[in-house]
């Protein structure tokens, strides 16, 4: 008998929050407290959909062509969005992870990305799931082990849950005073706007409605503690919030809408980024590791 899609499912648990980790692609596929979603699920007999809780490395979102050029040298790697030219969301959504240490509470996942074509680069890699009664607190740690400098992003793809029903009928505040645009086809970046006056403004929250985003957002607001937040209030009157630290200074937002129709708009797409879309060509974002040198990232998610 085969078992689930996702791999071997690592359960993590604190008082009243529960969450479980997979195998495949090391990502997160549920998390809640006291039974209620904070992050959207996928049901444990199907495979994982719209990236759902998955680890976006080493580049999140698009990459033009599938091409980019390091220091002087031009690489092509494969397209995985074939029908807009475009590669997406780095090499490791359907590898398998290895949970090198399992606690009561906390799960570390790590894998190693071995040179491929395209990327003849080697990273360590290691993601920290733990729970506590402030909620989950995600830490994902890259390390260039090769002999030559390489470059790197990161990025992961929860999806806020509204609780029951629609996105729609949710309040919505998001940190980002400048979005990002992008060309309706191929999604790549075609310069940036301040939010102010315009449909996607929710640096004060308000209800979503029906609007389609699916956009990255920078310049953004942070708390005394270096944080941006997402706050999704739903329905039911709780809110499933998720922050980034000082590390992310991009966060993608989408509704969901592209989603097979039993899916879509059931969770709101809220992918923190280190590097804006096509990073790996503009530039923006993009970090440099030196052999030996690692990158650390943070994000958490709760429950008000």
């Amino acid at each position: 008998m085969t078992g689930p899609p996702s791999g071997e499912q690592f359960e993590i648990a604190a008082g009243a929050h529960r969450a479980t980790i997979v195998e495949v692609g090391g990502g997160i596929r549920e998390y809640a407290v006291d039974g209620r979603p904070v992050l959207d699920p996928y049901p444990v007999d199907q495979m994982c959909d719209g990236a759902h809780g998955a680890p976006l490395i080493p580049w999140p979102n698009r990459m033009a062509d599938g091409r980019f050029s390091f220091d002087g040298e031009d690489f092509q790697v494969a397209l995985t969005e074939p029908t807009t030219n475009n590669a997406i969301h780095g090499f490791l959504l359907w590898r398998s992870w290895q949970a090198t240490e399992h606690e009561a509470d906390r799960v570390v996942m790590s894998t190693r990305l071995h040179p491929l074509t395209g990327y003849p680069f080697s990273l360590d890699l290691s993601i920290t799931y733990e729970l506590g009664e402030s909620g989950l607190t995600v830490t994902t740690t890259a390390e260039n082990t090769g002999d030559r400098t390489c470059p790197y992003a990161h990025g992961q793809h929860p999806y806020l849950s509204p609780g029951n029903g629609l996105i729609d009928e949710c309040t919505l505040e998001l940190a980002g005073r400048t979005r990002i645009d992008t060309d309706p086809i191929r999604q790549l970046p075609t310069g940036k706007e301040p939010v102010a006056g315009t449909p996607f403004d929710f640096v004060e929250p308000k209800q979503l409605g029906p609007i389609e985003i699916d956009f990255a957002f920078t310049d953004l607001q942070r708390d005394d503690a270096g944080r941006a937040w997402t706050r999704l209030g739903g329905a039911d009157g709780a809110s499933a919030e998720l922050w980034v630290g000082e590390s992310f200074p991009i966060v993608q937002t989408y509704t969901g809408h592209t989603l097979h129709a039993d899916r879509a708009r059931r969770g709101l797409g809220t992918e923190p980024m280190t590097c804006s879309p096509d990073g790996f060509n503009n530039g923006e974002g993009l970090l440099r590791l030196e052999p030996g040198e690692s990158a650390t990232t943070v994000w958490g998610a709760l429950l008000r």
